[in-house]
């Protein structure tokens, strides 16, 4: 495999994680838009399904291998929902602060017992557009939605998301302690350890 992988994502802070991550394993990651890769379509109603789509899509124009994440809250009482729709759940343009107010609109009538909920992250890498086998990797962060935003860091859903295990919000961890026990950290684990037995 190429020692360079595409990430099909524009967002600088996931290219940054990423190449710290994969950096032992010799592989350089370039955020798609330095390749003038346009953002794919995601149609599907799974992360999954989304997440191999974005990475096709990358791998098709560039040629090379690529990554692609696709992450988002699902809430029980929602039935699974904001789910693929977390980043556009309350309309374009994209805004945490009107996903979060939307948020809590729909729970509004929730009680405190019924808000579980969890962020799920799925990665996808293939070597190739027509890649038969592609390395998939997720994982799951249980927690519950509060009523009121608490707490300044992460992004997303994180004012929202309470952890009763650490009594805080995602958004009152530091960057290394959410990195350490969150969907995309628990996946990147996962895709890590795969990709290292096939570097080896």
């Amino acid at each position: 495999m190429s020692r360079k992988l595409v990430l099909a994502s524009n967002n600088a802070k996931k290219a940054a994680e990423m190449q710290t991550l994969l950096a032992p394993l010799g592989l350089e990651v370039i955020p798609q838009s330095r390749l003038s890769v346009g953002e794919a379509e995601e149609p599907h109603f799974t992360f999954i399904e989304n997440a191999l789509a974005k990475a096709r899509h990358a791998a098709a124009v560039t040629g090379l291998p690529a990554i692609a994440d696709d992450s988002g809250l699902c809430v029980a009482a929602l039935g699974g929902a904001p789910g693929v729709h977390s980043a556009r759940f309350a309309g374009e343009p994209k805004s945490d602060e009107r996903n979060n107010a939307f948020l809590l609109e729909k729970l509004a009538a929730t009680p405190d017992g019924e808000r579980n909920a969890w962020y799920y992250c799925c990665l996808a890498l293939v070597r190739h557009a027509d890649d038969p086998c592609p390395l998939i990797a997720d994982g799951e962060w249980h927690g519950s939605i509060l009523t009121a935003p608490r707490g300044h860091g992460g992004f997303g859903y994180d004012p929202l998301f309470w952890l009763p295990e650490r009594q805080s919000s995602a958004a009152e961890l530091d960057p290394a302690q959410k990195n350490a026990i969150s969907h995309r950290g628990i996946a990147m684990r996962q895709l890590l350890g795969r990709l290292r037995d096939m570097t080896n």
